[in-house]
């Protein structure tokens, strides 16, 4: 769906709308109590939220209203709205890095804003204005930037969020939402994953199908991978490794891309991942990753669809170098072993270092990485706006 036609102006960057909601942002934050920020030691991921949040209404009448930033809260809905019934709901996560004292750092926001738009519109929410957004997403980070560590691994993860609310009048009609609201809270994080994690390779479940929403980045997706994320920790794995068809074509990791770096049957070292077939969610953290390795030229690197039968040939002929698995949360999780028909497949990590989390191309791509979203890198500084906090 289009984006809409939300007003955007204003010869410095920002639109007066904008400008006079922060304004008042501001006012009110420095006259009220905030909360007291919690020692890094103990965040985990989505448990401390920060003082504000964005807040943008839409009606079907009206269009986008004003975005505002107010105190973190909750709102109240209708047991009727269409997101409570039929998973009318779509959202985000991005990052901020702590670049220094007084500055802070996004990682492509704008791929965030094309997505959560691809993905509204595949629910028949309505499209937005992207700069304008990510204005504002950019006003709430400045605002509560100081619950963003200053330490490597530390960051605050965004969350917007899009649901469908309409219920006046009542109506359990399955139809379009008239009503939405769009909202972005965000919350201090640590290292996602701090060891190499085992998967288990679900032969009876499956994320996502041909034709379906399994590239679209909405609620409906994610729900249904609990309980067999929950059966995989039972059995002594980590995460789910997802297959898809009667061959068992490696999909993804939990809610990772998955990517496995091997020498193939030609001889020559490869990394591969599935391809994006509308049953794989396009990662801005993966599409990171190909492009800095396309860049370094050393090696192969194949987006095409492979199975489990594959994998494990390569492991039993010593051909596996390294999988891992990456997203937003994670960056770059290494795998150590996958659990197939109950059996274990070790994976190396790291042969030169028994006691290593991370191997070689794993550590590499997560250096090289980091040091772009801190903005140390001269590399891809597009990729990486900063905000001045």
């Amino acid at each position: 769906m289009a984006e809409s036609n939300v007003g955007y102006a204003g010869g410095n960057g920002r639109s007066p709308l904008l400008v006079c909601l922060i304004s008042r942002a501001r006012h009110s934050a420095a006259m009220r109590y905030l909360k007291p920020l919690v020692p890094k030691e103990e965040l985990a991921f989505g448990k401390y939220f920060t003082d504000h949040m964005l807040v943008m209404r839409w009606t079907e009448k009206d269009g986008w209203g004003k975005p505002e930033i107010k105190p973190y809260g909750p709102f109240s809905l209708d047991p009727a709205s269409l997101v409570l019934h039929y998973s009318l709901e779509c959202f985000e996560g991005m990052k901020a890095y702590r670049k220094s004292e007084d500055e802070v750092v996004l990682f492509r926001p704008e791929m965030n804003m094309a997505r959560l738009n691809r993905s509204a519109g595949r629910l028949m929410l309505p499209g937005f204005d992207s700069e304008l957004v990510l204005e504002a997403i950019k006003e709430l980070v400045r605002l509560d930037s100081r619950w963003i560590y200053n330490e490597k691994g530390y960051s605050l993860y965004i969350r917007p969020n899009m649901i469908g609310t309409e219920a006046s009048p009542p109506t359990l009609n399955l139809t379009n939402s008239r009503e939405v609201i769009l909202y972005v809270i965000c919350a201090p994080v640590g290292p996602y994953f701090a060891n190499a994690i085992t998967l288990l390779a679900n032969t009876e479940e499956v994320r996502a199908w041909p034709g379906g929403v399994g590239s679209q980045k909405i609620g409906g997706n994610y729900g249904p991978c609990i309980k067999p994320a929950v059966v995989a920790k039972v059995k002594g794995a980590d995460q789910v490794l997802w297959l898809l068809g009667d061959d068992h074509k490696i999909t993804e990791a939990g809610t990772m891309n998955f990517m496995v770096y091997w020498v193939n049957e030609d001889g020559e070292r490869e990394l591969i991942t599935a391809p994006l077939d509308g049953t794989i969610l396009p990662g801005i953290t993966r599409d990171s990753l190909l492009h800095l390795m396309r860049e370094w030229n050393e090696f192969k690197v194949t987006e095409r669809e492979f199975t489990m039968g594959e994998l494990i040939k390569a492991q039993q002929d010593n051909r596996v170098l390294e999988c891992f698995g990456c997203g937003t949360a994670c960056i770059v999780s290494p795998v150590k072993a996958i659990i197939y028909k109950d059996q274990t497949y070790n994976i190396p990590v790291d042969p030169d270092d028994e006691t290593a989390q991370y191997g070689p191309l794993a550590r590499r791509l997560h250096h090289e990485l980091f040091s772009i979203q801190y903005a140390e890198s001269d590399k891809h500084r597009d990729w990486t706006p900063i905000i001045k906090a």
